[in-house]
């Protein structure tokens, strides 16, 4: 490789400038470049070349003439794919000896715009709320080309082909980032706007591609809920509770499901005692209208209710006001038959015992709710254990049937419990029923019987010559006790051996006043209770006299075995009061 400087020739180390080759190059064979070695010998120089491209991968794509060391490309470059080659020159002579030391051969592939940009993605996708202010940035596309990046080859710019007739986007040329271009987004209106944008290379020139930009708007809430009528009208049963009773309907254009668009009603005017309540439906969004109390349509028929929606979410403070907020609910309340009423359950009264048969006792009667339906109740005795009443079943008189009887196994406490049916006439007729409790009062009709006809003392006055008498009553208080006792009046002449003083409400204390001979002895006594009237009863005590020990008790223990338990003397009567006060 010979350079002239001047008239003087200078000899200078092969030395090869890089070797510049388009990539596409088309025809092949091409020559790209002549090798001289400085060193000539007789015969020549034997030229060859090493590397890539030649005896290393790829193969064959450079050739070198060796007697003239020419270099041939012989194959299509792709710089894409191997952008430049470095090889090795070698020259020696026809014996095979190195002339010169190797020397680098480069050879550098030209790009030419052979790749098109390419998007990161086919579908990009977005998200900006509606009403965003001009300038508000949504996302950013991007694209990448494969050719040369220090070359127009891949540059690329950006923009949008189409995106409907509104241009509500605008996309930066260079960063391929997209934003809103004017005010206006109502997703309400279109809620999702698809873009075509296009990457073209050589700054815009060039090659180009295409990918889509799919922008979803995000909802505000910007609409409130509207009733779809001003009026509704709605019926319902009397006495009904806890049952839907109809719908009022509303419209929100904001996105369904969300807090934007779930409605919340309220019942401003019309039902002072609460019986209604409103709810939502989740999955319509309507009102629901249920029953929270049951109504009487005697009362009052007809409710003008005022409702009142709002979404849960608070309204955007530039969202326009509803012009149907509030409805009218027209409810009607339908009559239906309703059962009869005891207003007094249970009806106590009372009755004497041993009333004849046939005596009224009680009008036991129902009212019936229906007043605006002409209906006639009957009267039936549904539970009458013991058969001892009968009921008129037009007036709902109750008289005895038979005469009350005091005790009885069908008082419970002395009251007897009966069970009344009332129905109406109606179809199909209904029925309640009432009980009726009856105090079987009791009379006194029983004088008070001695415990024991029949007792022992000591004949001697003093220690041993008391007995307890005792008495009882088969009428309840207040005609049993307290009871008197009293030596019968009719025997004067008694009081001289005899007295007999209280002891407590049901005893009596029986002692003797001068000494007695041993023997069996009558006292006609006069036992009288507390009742009003009165009843009393004459009744025989029959006492044996005994001998008296020093203890002042009976020494003969035959008559006293034979007598046991037929009184109380003092002296066991002391013992029995100790051991109650020491068990109390």
């Amino acid at each position: 490789w010979r350079q002239h400087e001047g008239p003087r020739r200078v000899k200078r180390a092969w030395v090869i400038p890089p070797i510049s080759v388009s990539e596409n190059h088309k025809r092949i064979p091409h020559l790209l470049v002549q090798i001289k070695s400085d060193k000539q010998q007789p015969g020549g120089v034997i030229y060859s070349i090493k590397g890539p491209g030649v005896d290393e991968e790829p193969l064959g794509i450079f050739s070198i003439d060796k007697f003239t060391g020419k270099v041939f490309l012989n194959a299509m470059l792709d710089r894409e794919e191997n952008d430049r080659f470095r090889l090795k020159a070698f020259a020696l002579d026809l014996g095979g000896v190195t002339l010169e030391d190797p020397t680098d051969l480069e050879i550098i592939v030209v790009d030419q715009n052979d790749n098109r940009p390419l998007f990161r993605q086919d579908v990009f996708t977005g998200h900006v709320v509606e009403g965003a202010e001009p300038g508000t940035c949504v996302m950013t596309v991007d694209a990448t080309d494969a050719d040369d990046p220090d070359t127009d080859n891949a540059v690329l710019r950006y923009s949008i082909l189409e995106q409907g007739a509104a241009g509500m986007f605008s996309i930066n040329a260079t960063t391929g980032e997209i934003c809103t271009a004017r005010p206006g987004l109502d997703r309400e209106t279109v809620g999702v706007y698809n873009l075509t944008v296009q990457a073209a290379d050589m700054s815009g020139d060039g090659l180009t591609t295409t990918a889509t930009a799919v922008i979803y708007l995000e909802d505000i809430n910007d609409n409130a809920p509207e009733f779809t009528k001003e009026e509704f009208s709605m019926e319902v049963e009397e006495q009904a509770a806890g049952v839907d009773v109809g719908k009022v309907f509303v419209h929100d254009k904001d996105l369904a499901g969300s807090p934007n668009w779930l409605a919340k009603f309220t019942i401003l005017e019309g039902d002072p005692e609460g019986a209604f309540a409103i709810r939502t439906d989740p999955y319509t969004n309507d009102g629901v209208l249920s029953m929270a109390k049951p109504l009487d349509h005697e009362v009052r028929d007809r409710f003008e209710l005022t409702v009142s929606v709002q979404n849960e979410g608070p309204l955007e403070p530039t969202a326009p006001a509803s012009p149907r907020a509030l409805a009218t609910v027209q409810v009607r309340v339908r009559d239906v038959n309703e059962a009869p009423i005891f207003r007094e359950n249970p009806r106590r009264v009372s009755v004497l015992e041993g009333t004849p048969p046939g005596t009224p006792i009680t009008t036991y009667t129902a009212s019936d709710p229906d007043t605006h339906q002409l209906q006639t109740l009957t009267y039936a005795l549904l539970y009458d254990p013991a058969d001892w009443l009968q009921l008129d079943p037009h007036t709902g008189t109750v008289r005895t049937k038979r005469e009350l009887l005091h005790p009885s196994a069908f008082l419970q406490g002395g009251w007897y419990i009966a069970l009344l049916l009332a129905r109406d006439d109606a179809e199909p007729p209904l029925s309640s029923t009432g009980t009726l409790s009856i105090e079987i009062l009791e009379g006194n009709d029983h004088p008070p019987l001695l415990q024991s006809p029949a007792g022992m003392v000591c004949g001697r006055p003093g220690r041993g010559g008391n007995l307890l008498l005792g008495a009882t009553d088969d009428d309840r208080p207040p005609h049993g006790a307290p009871f008197h006792f009293q030596l019968s009046p009719q025997h004067p002449q008694l009081a001289r051996n005899w007295s007999i003083t209280r002891f407590n409400v049901t005893h009596a204390v029986l002692a003797v006043l001068v000494e007695l001979p041993e023997g069996p002895y009558s006292l006609p006594l006069l036992l009288r209770d507390s009742g009003t009237p009165p009843q009393e009863r004459q009744q025989l005590l029959n006492i044996s006299v005994c001998h008296c020990g020093r203890d002042g008790t009976c020494e003969d223990g035959v008559l006293a075995a034979a007598t046991a338990g037929a009184g109380i003397t003092l002296g066991a009567l002391m013992i029995i009061l100790g051991s109650t006060i020491l068990l109390l």
